[in-house]
């Protein structure tokens, strides 16, 4: 088995995750994979935001129903023509969306345990911590993530879901993002450089070009859209490195506070503070007490 660089990947100061390559890979295919994967980890976690609103208030309405109250609906004479198809497993609970995004039609909290369990799992699977427990995320673990997802969805809506409902739209990869916050967290592969050491690693050269034939080391990476310039170095010292310092720096006043707060002519009751204690040791005159026995 090959020997692999651990490239740790961050955008800005946040932490992404690790990733596995040789030194023989071009920083073309590094920006290729590492993006396919920082975008799926999103889709991932749309689709986990979307499914916990899912098991709570049901399906989402049609486009021209969503924020409507239901005299507007009533007024508008606008009919769900999917409410009585997508009907969760074992039943529904209503649970009414107050933003009138969902038709409040919620599975039972059965069906809602098999969403939310899923969904903790998928995001374990993928999440950030990962890097800190030193294991590299794969698209191959982003891919079954979401395979795991769409079983969960189809074990409470057997049938589906509604053509418009984002989940479905996410997993169909047919997700309209446009004007929305998470569209600015998306990182287009083509627009995309990857920086280490302070230094953009340039297309059409191979990790080997920057760090040898060292195959058993770890880098510090960070990845962002071309024109922003030279990301922020490193700290030296890291977050958690820092912490550890000022612990340390806290305990040591205090001990020090203490040692001034104390009796400082104690010690001179002290058996070891007796100048002539060696003397009469020698003479015999150790541990004489006086006065009547």
């Amino acid at each position: 088995m090959h020997k692999m660089v651990v490239l740790h990947v961050k955008r800005g100061d946040e932490s992404q995750f690790l990733f596995n390559a040789g030194v023989e890979t071009s920083v073309d295919v590094l920006l290729q994979e590492i993006t396919a994967i920082y975008n799926r980890r999103l889709k991932v976690g749309r689709i986990c935001s979307e499914m916990c609103e899912l098991a709570e208030h049901g399906i989402t309405l049609p486009p021209n129903m969503q924020g409507l109250t239901d005299e507007q609906i009533l007024d508008l004479k606008l009919k769900d023509e999917w409410e009585d198809k997508c009907v969760p497993s074992g039943g529904l609970v209503f649970k009414k969306d107050d933003i009138g995004r969902r038709n409040g039609q919620a599975p039972t909290d059965k069906m809602k345990a098999v969403l939310l369990q899923t969904v903790d799992e998928v995001k374990a699977l993928i999440s950030k911590k990962q890097a800190e427990a030193n294991v590299c995320v794969t698209m191959a673990m982003v891919k079954e993530g979401l395979e795991q997802l769409r079983g969960a969805v189809m074990i409470v809506y057997p049938m589906g879901l509604p053509p418009h409902d984002p989940i479905r739209l996410e997993f169909e990869d047919r997700e309209d993002l446009s004007g929305t916050q998470a569209s600015l967290q998306v990182l287009e592969e083509a627009e995309c450089q990857l920086w280490w050491a302070a230094k953009e690693m340039q297309r059409g050269k191979k990790l080997q070009d920057y760090i040898g034939k060292n195959d058993k080391t770890k880098l510090m990476v960070k990845i962002q859209k071309k024109g922003q310039g030279a990301p922020a170095r490193e700290p030296v010292v890291s977050e958690e490195q820092h912490k550890q310092m000022m612990m340390h720096y806290y305990r040591r006043q205090e001990e020090l506070k203490k040692l001034d707060e104390a009796d400082d002519d104690t010690y001179m009751d002290s058996e070891w503070s007796d100048r002539q204690a060696l003397k009469k040791q020698f003479q015999g005159l150790s541990n004489i007490k006086w006065g009547p026995r």
